[in-house]
Formats: structure tokens, C-alpha cells, sequence
């Protein structure tokens, strides 16, 4: 299966504040992305699916891909 890499943005809430993130994964298809986010603010955040709003998932390329972790894996 050929991974692809993706840049995801939106925002999340946190106690009172909104907090706005952009993460970078790399997956087969964009529904393991959004279930990958989920699970990640769910265990370190502590916070549910509703308290999460994914405002873009786009493809990119590897030379578009900032986190260096991903860079790494590449």
C-alpha cells in the first residue's frame, strides 16, 4: 500500500481556550488521519471527539512536510 502524507488543521477546546493546531501524519487514506487525531488529543489532552474540530486534512508532498519526525520516516 502506497502511505501518503498529510497536514491537518483545526482546533480543539481546552478547559476555557480554544487552542489551534496544525499536525502532520503519514497514512494510506485521509479516515485513518481523523480517527489518528482523535485518538491522539483524546489520550494526551483528555478530551472527547466533540471537543475537536478538524478544519482541513490536505495531501502533501515530502518536500512540503515541516514536522521533522515525518521528515525522519520518510
Amino acid at each position: 500500500m502506497l502511505t501518503k502524507i498529510y497536514r491537518v488543521k483545526g482546533r480543539f477546546v481546552l478547559g476555557s481556550e480554544v487552542q489551534v493546531f496544525t499536525k502532520e501524519f503519514k497514512a494510506v487514506k485521509e479516515e485513518d488521519i481523523e480517527e489518528k487525531i482523535y485518538s491522539v488529543f483524546g489520550s494526551k489532552h483528555r478530551i472527547n471527539r466533540n471537543q475537536i474540530k478538524i478544519e482541513s486534512i490536505e495531501e502533501i508532498s515530502a518536500d512540503e512536510a515541516e514536522d521533522h519526525i515525518v521528515k525522519a520516516i520518510i
